[in-house]
């Protein structure tokens, strides 16, 4: 017999020796896994392993483990990502990182929960209570919890505005305010969406109370400043204070953009709800995945009588959250700082220490690293042209890719030629992580 014919006999022989699909099915780790995952996923994982025996790059003895591998951590497609890139709230990375206290709020709010029921009477109660008592205790400014509500986005809590306090009437707001933001997303196309007018006035970098003046009157539903995110504007400008635009006798709707509930000394010419509120705004709206820190929400905060409209519009019925982001929410809010807030306030030198610390033990593995000083933003919208002290390890470039489809996902940046690992929104317990999966992408 020719050599070709005993190879291609062994092949087949080879072949045949794969374990069939119902029998590693029955295998007890990917049995365990298909109770967790469900049947789907592990069928997937052991169908790829079987091609890969098939195709002779691994044995038929090894069908099982490669399946067992091959398994995803979740049953969801959304993967875990270590924030390297040296923007604090990154917008396609999912914004703020939630709290331990908040994830562990979720969990324990992921079944049947109090969220609408009070247990002690047993009778229906106010949904996410404890989420709106959180915000209203942290910000006094409200008066009590009547001027708290939480609908799914600050773009939500936008609409809800524009419905019910200017339906078919005028909103007034300053050229130098009709922002896009990610995605193509327009503030003007959202207002005129919902049949209110946008009455524009002063021009792009200047406007005054005058400009206000002139425009405001009985067709009036409110005015709306808008804290311009993603770039600012300096040179030759002007522009209204909240405090000047309350003294026009019409409702002033303040959307503050980032979520800060209070000033925040590294962040000075941010605008944060208990000013706007103490300035005079009836109501301001906030996202709450952003410098507070917590899970995607709007907040509306302010006026008692305004928010007990806003919070009966049918429409608000639509924009509500669910029992998951009221649980991270009030979680974030009582619970200790969350990871943006203390990124925010950890020392640079810090950061450098630690950088140093990380190109050390990488060098000792044969890594080309070293630590770099740089300069983190704060991202999301929030803060900008704000340049954060940082520090990062670099590597060279080819790594990016590497590192971004590693397990778990490491996203950098590539500056000059080189991937850059930012610390600025790494947590200190996750530095050991990052060597690993730099260590596992060089060999």
């Amino acid at each position: 017999m020719s050599d070709t014919a005993e190879s291609g006999r062994s092949g087949t022989d080879a072949r045949r020796r794969i374990p069939r699909t119902d029998a590693l099915l029955s295998e007890p780790r990917l049995a365990k896994a298909a109770d967790e995952l469900g049947r789907g996923l592990v069928r997937r994982a052991i169908t790829t392993a079987q091609e890969r025996a098939r195709a002779g790059e691994i044995t038929p003895e090894a069908v099982a483990d490669e399946a067992v591998a091959l398994l995803p951590t979740t049953a969801s497609s959304l993967r875990e990502v270590l924030n390297a890139t040296g923007v604090v709230v990154h917008t396609n990375l999912g914004r703020a990182p939630l709290s331990r206290a908040a994830v562990r709020a979720m969990r324990a709010a992921a079944g049947n929960t109090d969220v609408e029921f009070d247990l002690a009477e047993g009778r229906r109660a106010r949904r996410g209570r404890g989420a709106l008592a959180a915000l209203a205790e942290a910000l006094p400014e409200v008066g009590g919890v009547d001027g708290v509500h939480v609908v799914n986005n600050n773009a939500a809590a936008l609409l809800l505005c524009a419905l019910v306090l200017a339906p078919g009437k005028e909103i007034v707001i300053s050229r130098g305010e009709l922002v896009e933001i990610g995605d193509s997303f327009r503030i003007p196309d959202l207002l005129a969406a919902t049949g209110a007018r946008l009455r524009e006035v002063g021009t792009t970098n200047r406007t005054h109370p005058a400009d206000y003046a002139d425009a405001i009157g009985p067709d009036t539903g409110f005015v709306l400043k808008v804290h311009p995110s993603n770039f600012r504007v300096s040179g030759f400008t002007a522009q209204v204070p909240v405090a000047r635009l309350a003294r026009f006798g019409v409702p002033v709707v303040v959307d503050i953009g980032s979520g800060l509930l209070r000033a925040h000394p590294r962040l000075p010419d941010e605008p944060d709800a208990a000013s706007a509120l103490a300035d005079g705004a009836a109501v301001v709206t906030a996202s709450a995945d952003k410098l507070l820190g917590g899970p995607q929400a709007g907040l509306i905060l302010g006026d008692h009588e305004l928010v007990r409209r806003l919070r009966r519009h049918p429409v608000a019925r639509a924009l509500r959250v669910d029992k998951l982001t009221l649980a991270a929410l009030e979680a974030t809010v009582r619970g200790p700082a969350p990871p943006v807030r203390r990124f925010l306030d950890t020392d640079p030198e810090t950061l450098r220490a630690r950088a140093e610390r990380l190109a050390a033990v990488l060098s000792r593995r044969g890594v080309d690293a070293v630590a770099v000083s740089t300069v983190a933003a704060v991202g999301g919208g929030g803060a900008p042209g704000v340049e954060l002290p940082s520090a990062a390890v670099s590597l060279p470039v080819d790594y990016a890719r590497r590192l971004r489809t590693s397990e778990p996902a490491v996203v950098g940046r590539v500056e000059r030629d080189r991937c850059l690992l930012d610390l600025c929104a790494i947590t200190p317990d996750a530095d050991d992580r990052v060597v690993e999966a730099v260590t596992r992408c060089t060999s």
